[in-house]
């Protein structure tokens, strides 16, 4: 469903290390809005729902609910660490087209509601 790769697994132990709560995983998900039709999120949560999808890498448990499972398989979470500030970033192979602020992308099926990048 969803991969995490070796430079974001890095990252998220020593976040998770840091929240000292060993039931915790990240949230993955996708909410319609942003400047291609869906955004992306992620955050910690301390459980999972009971319809999530989870899936474990090294240790690192990752939730999505069955909406965002469905715009999110085969993607991966990704670390990048560039000059401007390093940040998790989703390379997903449903999108069809993606917004310049790299938090946005259009899954090409008409869901979700364009916005502008700046109405965030």
């Amino acid at each position: 469903m969803i991969t995490v790769s070796d430079q974001a697994l890095s990252q998220l132990k020593n976040l998770l290390e840091e929240q000292e709560h060993p039931t915790m995983g990240l949230r993955v998900y996708v909410s319609p809005g942003g400047c291609s039709g869906f955004s992306y999120g992620m955050g910690f949560d301390d459980q999972p729902a009971a319809d999530d999808e989870v899936v474990e890498h090294s240790g690192v448990k990752v939730f999505v609910d069955p909406y965002s499972a469905t715009y999110l398989e085969g993607a991966e979470i990704d670390y990048v660490d560039s000059l401007m500030g390093g940040g998790f970033t989703v390379h997903n192979p449903n999108a069809v087209k993606t917004c310049s602020c790299g938090s946005s992308f259009d899954a090409g099926d008409g869901a979700g509601a364009a916005k502008s990048c700046s109405a965030g």
